[in-house]
């Protein structure tokens, strides 16, 4: 923790912009807490937020933003994976492309536990991800990335508690046309445990980008489906026509009904949308 702590100071000290460095203690179990307690008084940029109860990490990202002085807000990881020391380049980015409103660190490799397992997981949810928002996406959960506090403020309330949150501001930035760019980024090998679990955890994800797209742009998950029912049914129908002597079976008539209810969802669903202003 200290050392990582020491990597961004001097990063930063070393660069021309005023800071603080917001260290969030999620009720930690071990002695983290003391620690950081005890290095205050060296890092005077420090600034030290303990929870009283674990809130997961996407709590801990949403309040900090929430609470955090400055008009861009960077979230990064204490465990020395992620590039700490390239900080003061993402600001820059946003400083010198006023068009971007968050980069994001797009990790050329993957380090972590259970990588045979990760990596087409992620890409599966990833190719889900950029079907659903248009977009090209080369990392959809990096932890390291730089946006702007005030064009976030209306998504934090979306966040999730646990590590999804890092693929929802992504996607809530993506689908409400807000632009993202990405820096490609190394990932080193984790210090210590991580409290990634598989299985939870990629459903989680999964479930969290089609929550983000259903809650700006219910049209592109439920239309398809829809339409796929609709064209089903009418395969089905025309079969049994030639089939059964112009008779209709139950099946084709229950893809039918399927279909058209869940045109009709989509159409109500983009009118709630489209009805709420904006958020």
């Amino acid at each position: 923790m200290l050392q990582e702590i020491e990597r961004i100071t001097a990063a930063m000290d070393a660069s021309d912009y005023s800071y603080e460095l917001l260290v969030i203690d999620d009720k930690s179990t071990d002695d983290t807490l003391q620690v950081l307690q005890a290095a205050l008084s060296s890092y005077p940029h420090m600034r030290l937020m303990p929870f009283r109860t674990n809130g997961g990490s996407g709590t801990a990202r949403r309040i900090g933003t929430r609470e955090a002085f400055g008009r861009i807000v960077v979230w990064t990881d204490a465990d020395m994976t992620y590039p700490n020391e390239r900080i003061p380049e993402f600001v820059r980015y946003l400083e010198e492309n006023l068009g971007v409103d968050q980069v994001v660190g797009a990790r050329t490799t993957e380090e972590g536990t259970h990588k045979f397992l990760r990596v087409p997981a992620k890409w599966v949810i990833r190719k889900v991800a950029e079907r659903l928002s248009s977009t090209k996406i080369p990392d959809l959960n990096s932890g390291l990335r730089a946006f702007r506090r005030d064009v976030s403020l209306p998504y934090l309330r979306l966040l999730p508690p646990g590590f999804s949150c890092v693929t929802t501001i992504t996607m809530s930035f993506l689908s409400n046309q807000h632009p993202v760019d990405y820096l490609p980024i190394d990932y080193a090998k984790r210090a210590g445990r991580s409290k990634f679990h598989f299985v939870k955890d990629a459903y989680r994800y999964i479930l969290q980008v089609l929550r983000m797209v259903m809650y700006f742009n219910p049209i592109k998950v439920l239309m398809p489906i829809a339409l796929t029912l609709l064209g089903l049914s009418f395969v089905k129908g025309v079969i049994d026509v030639i089939r059964y002597n112009f008779g209709i079976t139950t099946n084709a008539v229950l893809l039918f009904i399927s279909g058209l209810l869940i045109f009709t969802l989509a159409l109500l669903a983009d009118l709630i949308v489209r009805s709420r202003g904006e958020t």
